[in-house]
């Protein structure tokens, strides 16, 4: 919930309650102290109503999820706006008579305070629970922002690790060549020495057949 909406809220809560407790007192007077009491009553339904105007301007600027929710709560203010409003022409009206303000006091102001009472306790317990709603979305808010980092470090830490696999794929992609190299290499040197065991053995066969050759001629000469 908006934080500027709620110090308008509490503001208003506070104006409302001091607004009824000073109409309850103004039935209780006569003449220009009445006079005065009313003149500083209507001066506060005006504050009341400047700040109904800030939170409808500020709940209409917010996001549609919140500000369908905060105008429910306008509307109820507006309503608590408007008993005062009535409370106040009903103790102003001059053709009530002594007695009928006094019947008022007993009967129907008793009825309208108990309305605005009730209506003001009702509206400070929904507060209460929008209040209780906007901590849990700023804690599931919290928990969302620490699962997002939890997820950025694995991120990190799997590029990191997908690097280091890449260089050893790199590393032994080198040690295969060389393997590769050293296996052309000694293939090359088995055959050198396959054709020299050919070649010596040709040069011992025909040393063989010379030494044979020269004792056969030595014996029969």
């Amino acid at each position: 919930m908006s934080q500027v909406f709620e110090g308008y809220e509490r503001q208003y809560c506070e104006l409302s309650a001091n607004l009824s407790k000073k109409i309850t007192s103004a039935t209780l007077l006569d003449g220009e102290h009445k006079k005065q009491k009313v003149s500083d009553i209507k001066g506060g339904l005006e504050d009341a109503e400047a700040l109904i105007r800030k939170m409808d301007l500020e709940a209409r600027s917010l996001p549609p999820s919140v500000k369908a929710t905060l105008l429910v709560k306008l509307r109820e203010y507006k309503t608590d706006l408007n008993n005062l409003k009535t409370e106040v022409k009903r103790i102003t009206s001059s053709n009530a008579n002594h007695a009928a303000r006094d019947d008022l006091l007993e009967s129907g102001m008793a009825d309208t305070q108990m309305a605005s009472a009730d209506q003001r306790g009702r509206l400070l317990m929904s507060t209460e629970r929008l209040n209780q709603s906007s901590d849990k979305i700023r804690e599931s808010r919290r928990t969302m922002l620490e699962t997002e980092e939890l997820g950025v470090s694995i991120l990190q830490d799997l590029s990191q690790q997908r690097q280091s696999l890449l260089h050893a794929h790199n590393s032994l992609h080198g040690v295969d060549d060389n393997i590769s190299k050293s296996k052309k290499i000694l293939t090359n040197m088995s055959r050198r020495m396959s054709r020299n065991k050919w070649i010596i053995g040709s040069i011992i066969a025909v040393l063989v057949i010379a030494i044979i050759l020269i004792l056969y001629f030595k014996l029969t000469h």
